[in-house]
């Protein structure tokens, strides 16, 4: 075999490696630095988001069921602006204020119910913002970070053709390609569709708080009102 070893192969700075790939290779790595580099800017926004929406639902449940009337929680609702339970808060509250000054009472329940489905949609279309670039990421990461590999194969091919003899110093260049496209493409996949997951996992857990919330902001509001 060829003094150019597979230890020396190994020892080769991986910057190196990059620096000798061809202006195709070093594309395909750039493109995936950059979804890399996107989604983990995304993951941690969304991270806060969710957690600070989770103590702010939290904060707010409590203050809404120690109230006495849906007027004491609007006046207090600027403190909550975090909670997704208080935007949908807003949109019932909103109605039952146009529907009591009208009738003095809430007459039209469901176009209450409608009105607080919209809140819920409108801050569920808040939640899943982003979501589509940790999917996509997630997905086509892996295909770009192949054709990566394919390129760096054929590269190797190349050198072993222009060396006329199979041996280490010939192909090492085209593997590396290959082997770095592979490590990068799963290095930007694998943490959006983990991301992806989970927060998929948490939005379903707000919506359903959210809809558990649109039943008690009825209760509340027949109450209020029967009264």
């Amino acid at each position: 075999m060829s003094s150019f070893t597979f230890l020396a192969f190994l020892q080769m700075s991986l910057w190196e490696m990059v620096l000798g790939g061809s202006v195709l290779a070093k594309s395909v790595l750039a493109i995936l630095l950059a979804a890399s580099l996107l989604s983990w800017t995304i993951i941690l926004a969304k991270w806060r988001q969710f957690n600070g929406a989770a103590r702010a639902n939290a904060a707010f449940l409590r203050a809404f069921r120690k109230s006495p009337g849906l007027d004491a929680i609007a006046a207090a609702v600027e403190q909550y602006r975090e909670a997704p339970l208080a935007a949908v808060f807003d949109f019932g509250y909103q109605e039952t204020s146009r529907q009591s000054q009208k009738s003095g009472t809430v007459s039209n329940k469901l176009a209450l119910e409608r009105t607080l489905q919209l809140g819920l949609s409108e801050e569920l279309a808040r939640l899943e913002r982003n979501m589509s670039w940790l999917a996509t990421t997630a997905t086509t990461a892996p295909f770009i970070g192949l054709f990566g590999t394919v390129l760096g194969i054929i590269d190797a091919f190349q050198g072993l053709g222009a060396a006329g003899s199979a041996s280490l110093r010939a192909v090492a260049p085209g593997i590396s390609e290959a082997l770095i496209a592979t490590a990068a493409g799963l290095f930007a996949a694998i943490p959006a569709a983990v991301a992806y997951n989970q927060f998929g996992h948490r939005i379903k857990e707000l919506t359903a708080r959210m809809e558990d919330f649109i039943l008690e902001f009825l209760n509340m509001t027949e109450r209020v009102y029967e009264e």
